[in-house]
């Protein structure tokens, strides 16, 4: 009978494994941190990359030749739209000009739509020189209670006019912004392959984040490291310390205009930063130990190469400069807990509130 039921509770265990694993194979318990349901834990299901059209390309292609844009000085004819002017102008409300209304060698791109509804296309049609006054309305909604709905006059001087010229796609232009492709049907299918490159990073990326939000979500920190916690706070205010003596304020002074609190409420939010950060170093840990996830050179050499590129940094040398080696290494160990748990986890399909309703 003895043997009869320790055999059922294999079958039972055996069988529960299947779908999360016996009491305790899914669960990691330290001195310092409990994680709980990490392997196949269930996140909403991420949106797959979208396939890269022809269109996409072509749009990618025009924002880069776009931006090597270079800037044409226009001395015979008026001003047109989609020209960037430089212009003075003074505004008066009811004879008196008023904070914020005045400007000069003002570098305005006419349609781009920053100033009040009928001032760039007032500017159209004047040439080089002119001076003229325009008379607007602030809209009724304007953001300063103060003008809101008010008549004013602009007084504007056009003192240049610039025209940006666009390079034409050919293989010159290829040749000098990618070292792969020499030509224009070349660098189509290398920026076809990068776009769809970057959908895919941005899929792992979303996915990666959503399992990693619901592991930490899961996860109980027992007991703080009371000196981690102490020396990233202390890092932290440190930082702000340094901005204020920078700007030449009285660090109370700076984080009551810069963050809106008092330091007590500051430097207690500043506090569960700390902690929030020191328990993914915990959970990280925990996970990469029982799942013997190791941070060899050669993984480290690729996340920091990764890392360098996502934090906009030249090179991994640029990185290794600007950051401690153990907080990159912390970091690279925490993408590797992170890729593994994206692969091990379930995505539930999204079901609308609608039919769950029906």
């Amino acid at each position: 009978m003895k043997k009869k039921l320790v055999a059922a509770l294999a079958l039972v265990c055996a069988g529960s494994m299947i779908l999360a694993g016996c009491a305790g194979s899914n669960q990691i318990d330290t001195d310092e941190v409990t994680v709980e349901g990490y392997k196949g834990i269930q996140v909403d299901e991420v949106e797959k990359a979208s396939k890269v059209t022809d269109k996409d390309v072509e749009s990618a292609i025009q924002s880069t030749l776009e931006s090597k844009a270079t800037q044409k000085e226009i001395t015979d004819r008026a001003v047109e739209n989609g020209d960037t002017v430089n212009i003075d102008y003074v505004g008066k409300i009811g004879g008196e000009t008023f904070d914020g209304g005045s400007a000069e060698d003002y570098p305005l791109t006419i349609g781009s739509g920053v100033f009040i509804e009928g001032f760039e296309e007032s500017v159209i049609g004047h040439n080089i020189g002119e001076t003229y006054d325009w008379n607007g309305k602030f809209p009724e909604n304007y953001g300063n209670a103060d003008y809101a709905g008010k008549d004013v006059v602009f007084t504007i001087t056009v003192n240049k006019i610039t025209q940006d010229e666009v390079p034409e796609l050919d293989d010159k232009f290829v040749k000098s912004v990618s070292e792969k492709s020499k030509t224009v049907k070349e660098y189509k299918k290398e920026v076809k392959k990068q776009l769809e490159e970057e959908a895919e990073t941005a899929y792992n990326d979303n996915l990666s984040s959503a399992v990693w939000e619901a592991v930490l979500d899961k996860s109980k920190v027992k007991k703080y490291p009371k000196k981690d916690v102490k020396d990233i706070t202390d890092n932290l205010i440190q930082q702000y310390k340094d901005a204020a003596e920078y700007y030449q304020m009285d660090y109370d002074t700076f984080i009551q205009e810069q963050m809106g609190a008092t330091v007590e409420e500051f430097e207690e939010q500043v506090n569960k930063a700390a902690k929030s950060s020191v328990k993914q170093t915990l959970v990280t840990k925990a996970i990469a130990d029982k799942e013997k996830i190791k941070l060899s050179d050669d993984e480290y050499k690729k996340q920091l190469k990764k890392m360098a590129e996502t934090y906009g940094y030249e090179n991994a040398d640029a990185l290794k400069k600007a950051a401690e080696e153990d907080d990159l290494k912390e970091m690279a160990l925490n993408n590797l807990v992170k890729d593994w748990l994206a692969k091990n986890c379930v995505q539930v399909a999204k079901t609308d509130k609608s039919d769950s309703d029906k």
